[in-house]
């Protein structure tokens, strides 16, 4: 059985950071290309980053240069780097195969004030 768990939300100020982390069970993640997924309220779930298995990344253009999407394969833990966070990236953060592969978690709520 595949589980992921996200945790690291908050609220926090425009132009601060955050860390998110999403700990795998049930697969490798080196095994996987995974992706950072958000949902804000009233607004379909999007792909905001995601990693292949060979580390190529890619992001969304609304958190590019902003973000960063990495990976521990010791701890099979995956992460995404929020700096220069902004009202508009307020949203609950969900992480998932890059092609979803199992049920979406509870996510974790990133909240941006101005």
């Amino acid at each position: 059985q595949v589980q992921l768990v996200e945790s690291g939300g908050g609220l926090v100020q425009a132009g601060g950071s955050l860390r998110l982390s999403c700990a795998a069970s049930g697969t490798r993640l080196s095994n996987n290309a995974m992706g950072w997924y958000r949902q804000a309220p009233g607004k379909q779930r999007e792909l905001v980053a995601h990693i292949t298995s060979d580390g190529t990344t890619n992001y969304a253009d609304s958190v590019k240069g902003r973000f960063t999407i990495s990976r521990d394969n010791a701890k099979n833990t995956m992460y995404l780097q929020m700096n220069s966070l902004k009202p508009e990236d307020t949203a609950v953060y969900y992480c998932n195969g890059h092609r979803p592969f199992t049920s979406w978690g509870q996510g974790t709520q990133v909240t941006v004030s101005s």
